[in-house]
């Protein structure tokens, strides 16, 4: 008998069983994102998130309990990622004082503004449910902590007063997006205002 003949057999999901459960959540979150851009939030179900990652049922039951905890945490999940994505490379670039504060408010407002992507359909099917107050809240606080961290190399000011205005710095981005979103604003002059509200800030 050849080695070949020999070898047992591995499938998907004997490969898929060596992930941590870290590894694991990260997996399923990135093939929820895949079923949401491919085939719509309709489509994502534990069940086919299971089936398309490989897994059994209970795994994906496991992580997530149900529909509404799934589109949660992939809502949560998607923020994170290009949040953490954007400042980890504005800070790999070590950008100048007027540098930083063009791109943070030019990705803030695209962001806040993109109504086609992958963030915004998760967002539209958890519509009207308490949880996604909750994880709004939660990633405004989440992007008060990144424009402190981004603009504290760039300013004078004391960490508390600094977090302070970033309060307010956020809450202007929003405000300036839905007037972007109810087409009362350009995109372009809301970038400059949001430019030049930050450059004073700090």
């Amino acid at each position: 008998m050849t080695e070949k003949q020999i070898r047992p057999k591995t499938d998907g999901r004997s490969a898929a069983a060596r992930l941590s459960k870290a590894e694991r959540r990260h997996q399923l979150l990135d093939t929820a994102r895949t079923i949401v851009r491919e085939e719509g939030t309709d489509r994502l179900s534990l069940g086919h998130l299971a089936a398309r990652a490989g897994v059994s049922k209970p795994v994906a039951y496991d992580h997530f309990g149900d529909r509404s905890g799934l589109l949660i945490a992939l809502y949560r999940w998607i923020d994170t990622e290009r949040m953490n994505t954007f400042r980890s490379g504005l800070v790999s670039r070590n950008p100048t004082r007027a540098d930083a504060i063009e791109e943070l408010a030019a990705a803030y407002i695209d962001c806040a503004t993109d109504i086609s992507g992958d963030f915004h359909a998760v967002g539209a099917a958890l519509a009207g449910s308490d949880e996604k107050a909750n994880v709004l809240q939660e990633l405004l606080d989440q992007a008060v902590e990144m424009f402190a961290a981004v603009l504290a190399p760039h300013s004078n000011l004391p960490s508390p007063e600094l977090e302070r205005r970033s309060i307010g710095l956020v809450g202007a981005g929003e405000a300036l997006s839905m007037a972007v979103l109810r087409g009362v604003r350009s995109k372009t002059e809301v970038t400059r205002t949001f430019s030049s509200m930050i450059a004073g800030c700090i």
